[in-house]
C-alpha cells in the first residue's frame, strides 16, 4: 500500500518550482508566467498607490472641513433655575473644562461664547459669527494660533477683535481701524429689547485656509463678549479638539461621563454628515474599480496555467503512474499559480509603498513634464495631496491580492488534477 504524504511536501514545492523555469523550448509559458507576475504586481502598484493618496486626500479634505472649528461642541440642555426661567447657559464652565482637558484624547476643552451679529465699517456691512473666548484660549485654536498668514500680534487679542481674513476685506478694515458691532439681542429694558452696538479695534487678521471660517469668524475678549452677548457668568458651550478627529464617536463615551448628564454634543460629523457620506461613497467605488483592475490582472493566471496544464500532460500522466495522488498533482499545479501571486504582490506593494514614500519627487517629475512649478498648478486650481501609507490599506490590497491569486489558480489546478494519466500518456 503506498504511503501518503503530507499535503504541501517538499518535493510538491521542488516541481512546482522546475515548472515555473519553463525551458527555452516552452517559451510561451514562460512569457506568460512573466505576464501574469507582472500584470498582478501593476494592479497592486495601482491599489496601495490609489489607497495612500486616497487616505492624504480624505485627511486633508476633513482638516479643510474642520477649520478653526471644534471637533466636539458640548452644550447643555435647558433647566429651570431657581425663578423658574429656563436657561441654557453653562455656568460651571471652568470647572466643566477643567474635567474634561483631563480626558485622555482631549487635546483642549475651551469655554466658548457665540452670537451672531452684524458687522459695520464705514458703508460696509457683514454677518459675522462671534465667538468670545479668553486671549489663553484663543492661542489654543488651530488656523487661528498657527494661521497660514496673519496680519497684527495676537498678544494683543485682549485690547480688541480678531476677524477673518476674507471678513476684514468684505469690510474692508485692516489692522488699527475700527469695526462696530450690531447684536439684534443686545440691551434688555422696560421697553423691550434694543439693539446693542459697540465699537472694537482690529487688532489681529487671520487666514486659517478655511473659507468659512475666514469669511464669517470674528473673535473677542470673553470678558468682553459675555455682557455684550448678554452671557455674564456663563458660556454657550465648551469647545473639544481630539487628538484623532476621525475617532470622535469613540470620544463621545468618556467625554459625556466626564461632562455629566446635562451635557449633549454636537460633532463635526455632524456639522458635515451630507459631505462625509458622499466621500465614503467615493471611496467604495473607488475600492471596487482598483480591485476590479486586481481581478483582471490575476486572470492572467488562468491562460498561463491552463497551457502548462497542457504542455505538461505527458509529464502529469507519468507523475500519476509513479503513484502521485489528485490531491498532490492538485497541490503542485495551485503552488504554481500561489507562487506567481505571492511575488506579484510582494513586488506591487514593495512599488505601492515606494511610490508614496517619494510622492514629493513624483511631483517633481509632474513639475518638469508640465514646464511649470508646483505652486502655479495650484494656483490654476490643481491639487496635490499628500500620500499616506497605512497599514490596514497595504493589508487590504495584499490580501485581495493573494485571495483572487489563490481563488482562480484553483480551477486550472483541479482539471490537472482530474486528467486521466490514460489518455495522458496514450499518444506519447
Amino acid at each position: 500500500m503506498a504511503r501518503k504524504t503530507a499535503p504541501f511536501a517538499p518535493f510538491e514545492f521542488m516541481i512546482a518550482w522546475r515548472y515555473l523555469k519553463a525551458r527555452r523550448a516552452e517559451g510561451g509559458v514562460s512569457v506568460m508566467t512573466w505576464i501574469s507576475l507582472i500584470g498582478i504586481a501593476l494592479a497592486v502598484f495601482a491599489l496601495v498607490a490609489t489607497l495612500a493618496v486616497r487616505a492624504g486626500l480624505r485627511a486633508e479634505t476633513v482638516k479643510s472641513i474642520l477649520g478653526a472649528d471644534a471637533h466636539i461642541e458640548l452644550h447643555y440642555y435647558a433647566a429651570e433655575d431657581a425663578a423658574g426661567v429656563r436657561d441654557d447657559v453653562i455656568r460651571d464652565y471652568d470647572d466643566l473644562a477643567a474635567r474634561l482637558d483631563q480626558v485622555p484624547g482631549v487635546i483642549v476643552a475651551v469655554p466658548t461664547v457665540k452670537g451672531q451679529v452684524i458687522a459695520n465699517a464705514g458703508s460696509n456691512n457683514a454677518p459675522m459669527s462671534l465667538y468670545g473666548v479668553t486671549p489663553a484660549d484663543l492661542m489654543k485654536i488651530d488656523g487661528v494660533a498657527k494661521p497660514e498668514s496673519a496680519e497684527g500680534d495676537p498678544a494683543r487679542f485682549s485690547e480688541g477683535l480678531a476677524l477673518g481674513q476674507i471678513l476684514a476685506r468684505d469690510l474692508g478694515v485692516t489692522v488699527g481701524d475700527t469695526v462696530r458691532i450690531i447684536s439684534p439681542n443686545g440691551a434688555r429694558s422696560p421697553f423691550g429689547t434694543r439693539p446693542r452696538v459697540s465699537a472694537f479695534e482690529v487688532v489681529y487678521i487671520f487666514r486659517s485656509g478655511h473659507g468659512f471660517t475666514d469669511t464669517t469668524r470674528g473673535y473677542l475678549p470673553m470678558a468682553e463678549a459675555q455682557p455684550y452677548l448678554n452671557r455674564e457668568g456663563g458660556v454657550d458651550m465648551i469647545d473639544l479638539r481630539l487628538e484623532n478627529p476621525e475617532a470622535v464617536q469613540q470620544m463621545l463615551a468618556p467625554v459625556l461621563e466626564a461632562a455629566g448628564p446635562r451635557a449633549y454634543p454636537w460633532t463635526w460629523q455632524d456639522r458635515s454628515g451630507g459631505f462625509l457620506r458622499a466621500l465614503s461613497m467615493q471611496d467604495n467605488a473607488l475600492y471596487i474599480l482598483v480591485s476590479i483592475l486586481v481581478l483582471i490582472a490575476t486572470m492572467n493566471i488562468i491562460s498561463g496555467l491552463i497551457m502548462l496544464v497542457k504542455n505538461k500532460g505527458r509529464d502529469i500522466g507519468i507523475l500519476r503512474t509513479m503513484g502521485l495522488t489528485q490531491g498532490s498533482i492538485l497541490r503542485v499545479f495551485f503552488l504554481v499559480g500561489a507562487l506567481i501571486g505571492c511575488v506579484g504582490t510582494v513586488a506591487g506593494v514593495a512599488l505601492g509603498v515606494l511610490f508614496a514614500w517619494q510622492i514629493d519627487t513624483v511631483y517633481s517629475f509632474v513639475d518638469l513634464v508640465s514646464g511649470q512649478s508646483k505652486s502655479a498648478l495650484e494656483a490654476q486650481g490643481f491639487f496635490f495631496p499628500p500620500a499616506i501609507i497605512r497599514l490596514s490599506d497595504i493589508l487590504w490590497a495584499a490580501g485581495l491580492s493573494l485571495g483572487l491569486s489563490f481563488l482562480v489558480t484553483w480551477f486550472p489546478a483541479r482539471r490537472a488534477a482530474r486528467m486521466n494519466p490514460v489518455e495522458a500518456l496514450r499518444y506519447e
